[in-house]
């Protein structure tokens, strides 16, 4: 898979989730355990829609970068990096009982994404 392609997929996928968790969040966290019971509570999630907006912009963005450049090699670290922190920060809500049901579905997505991110950086060099 080349790189534009699979920064083009991360960005969708991070656009799909911030644009959920923006709009639709007290049908999302319900599925992970958490409650909204409050505005605040529903503002924090439309908060994070800033970080996962932010890294879909620099997927595509940076989309186009030269194949093997110092650049892609970059992004994807960065892109590596951050979906190791996901896997590290959901697996702490799991051991810690905030996330329950369809709880293990994010460090398994992050982990899926952590090992798609790794495999690419490691072609691309």
């Amino acid at each position: 898979m080349s790189t534009k392609t699979f920064l083009t997929i991360h960005g969708v996928i991070y656009t799909v989730f911030g644009l959920g968790l923006f709009f639709i969040p007290n049908l999302l966290w319900p599925n992970y355990g958490l409650e909204l019971n409050d505005k605040y509570s529903v503002f924090l999630s439309q908060h994070t829609t800033i970080f996962l907006g932010g890294i879909a912009i620099i997927s595509f963005l940076f989309r186009d970068v030269e194949e093997k450049s110092v650049y892609a090699r970059k992004i994807l670290t960065s892109v590596l990096c951050t979906n190791i922190l996901g896997v590290l920060i959901t697996l702490y809500a799991i051991y810690t009982g905030i996330f329950y049901g369809f709880g293990w579905s994010d460090p398994a997505f992050f982990t899926l994404l952590s090992i798609l991110s790794y495999v690419k950086l490691k072609h691309n060099q």
